[in-house]
């Protein structure tokens, strides 16, 4: 099917911002290791002024788009705005591979973005779309790892790797079995030796072993050769990864509360600290860390009592709340300012009902 001829008038076009896109390429995905395993589009914007520059965004944010401009410019929309025909967006999978589903979902993305930048130009200068694809803080610290699509097709060149002295590369062996929670972290058996790439924080390390780069606790190591200085981030500013780029790796300090004692788990995610998980990210995660589940999320309120949550507006509030006491308690600086106390979700007991 042909795409459709372009619907605005010229002289409107002429007489658009330059800082307004005008097209959009998704150039890639990347994986990402957060809350839960997702797929980001890395997309190529140009500008009507010609200037070009790369987003991230999940599908979610897509959909989330699509629905708020269905309710702005449907032509059923009870609104009392310009109304046009949107272009469809691609439904939501239930279930699958995640990384094929994001493939296959390339091509669909890349005709819905044409279409939307080709209504008239007042959608064009509407808050919701001039945001979508507006370049974040965020987008610009990140490094692209491939663009594949955007890449010009070459001839494979020979090349070899670099000899390095591994007996002079900071190194630990492995005193205990260690088996990985998700793909981020690393799974251990005792007499590996890793090789260090750098501090997480106090309690975590990143290295590589078998051609496997992730992170594990250094209490289940013993340091042959430490990490130079310049490599701990855990007094530091933003933790760098290896090329320079900013690194997000950020902690979650997590506690189940059961009869016997409390369990205590630090849970490290490829995410910036400003992040505001999902209810259903962080309920999935809880699940998998501790293995169990009957579930049920809290955090404690300022008076120190157990706060349930129960959907994403509670998340928020938790967040909101966390931040205020978060200035009063010193912290990791890739610590998140909120934890999470998990209990079972029949247990009652520990929610303080006096009036």
């Amino acid at each position: 099917m042909a795409l459709p001829r372009q619907l605005r008038d010229e002289s409107d076009f002429e007489q658009l911002p330059d800082n307004v896109p005008v097209s959009a390429t998704v150039a890639d995905i990347e994986e990402k290791k957060g809350f839960i395993v997702y797929y980001l589009f890395v997309i190529e914007v140009k500008t009507k002024g010609g200037s070009r520059y790369l987003i991230y965004r999940r599908y979610r944010q897509f959909f989330a788009l699509h629905q708020s401009l269905e309710q702005k410019f449907s032509p059923e929309s009870p609104s009392e705005s310009y109304t046009c025909a949107l272009p469809p967006l691609p439904g939501k999978v239930f279930m699958g591979n995640k990384q094929e589903i994001a493939e296959s979902r390339i091509p669909e993305l890349n005709t819905y973005m044409k279409r939307l930048l080709c209504l008239p130009t007042w959608v064009l200068l509407d808050d919701l779309v001039r945001m979508f694809f507006y370049q974040t803080e965020s987008d610009s610290l990140q490094v692209p790892r491939a663009l594949r699509r955007l890449r010009p097709p070459t001839r494979k060149i020979k090349t070899e790797k670099p000899k390095t002295d591994l007996l002079s590369s900071p190194r630990a062996e492995a005193v205990f079995d260690f088996r990985g929670n998700r793909s981020l972290e690393l799974n251990l058996k005792a007499g590996d030796v890793i090789f260090l790439l750098r501090r997480i924080n106090a309690d975590w390390l990143e290295g590589t072993v078998k051609d496997r780069i992730g992170i594990f606790p250094e209490s289940f190591v013993k340091i042959i050769k430490s990490l130079p200085e310049s490599d701990s981030d855990e007094e530091g500013g933003p933790s760098k990864s290896r090329g320079g780029a900013q690194s997000s790796y950020s902690c979650l300090r997590c506690h189940l509360l059961q009869p016997e004692g409390v369990n205590t788990r630090d849970v490290c995610v490829e995410e910036d600290l400003s992040i505001q998980p999902s209810y259903s990210d962080l309920l999935a995660r809880m699940r998998d860390v501790f293995r169990i589940e009957d579930i049920a999320l809290n955090y404690r309120d300022q008076e120190g009592d157990l706060v349930r949550i129960l959907d994403d507006e509670d998340v928020t509030l938790m967040v909101q709340e966390c931040k205020h006491q978060g200035t009063m308690v010193k912290r990791p600086v890739n610590q998140f300012p909120w934890e999470l106390l998990i209990t079972h979700s029949n247990d009652l007991s520990v929610y303080n009902t006096e009036c």
